[in-house]
């Protein structure tokens, strides 16, 4: 089981790799260490890894990480977006899962926009 960790401002947390091919490819570009902008309760910054939808979900449930293939961004969520509708989690358009926030996803509504992002190898 492959794990990282995202520090975002003062936030600090940990997750968990799915076995797929996305997150086969963003574990191969890391570390990583980009500023990161946010869209509702989702942080959101471009990554050197470019690929396609594959099984992209078009919601998404709390703690997420996705993989937005039109931006080549990885995305947390932690919340509704300004695409939500009632209570779900919707990106901009479908998504990769690839990962898993553990613990409490909502640390991240302390990151503020434009905040510089390190995710990394947990070995």
């Amino acid at each position: 089981m492959r794990k990282i960790r995202i520090t975002a401002g003062s936030v600090t947390a940990e997750a968990t790799l799915h076995d797929n091919a996305t997150a086969d490819a963003i574990w191969e570009a890391l570390p990583l260490e980009i500023r990161g902008s946010t869209w509702g309760d989702e942080i959101y910054f471009g990554i050197p890894v470019y690929l396609d939808e594959d099984g992209g979900q078009e919601v998404v449930d709390l703690g997420d990480l996705g993989y937005w293939p039109p931006g080549h961004a990885f995305c947390i969520f932690f919340g509704r977006t300004p695409m939500s509708r009632g209570n779900e989690i919707r990106p901009a358009s479908a998504v990769n899962v690839f990962g898993r926030i553990e613990g409490d996803p909502k640390v991240f509504t302390r990151v503020p926009s434009g905040a510089t992002v390190t995710v990394e190898r947990v070995e």
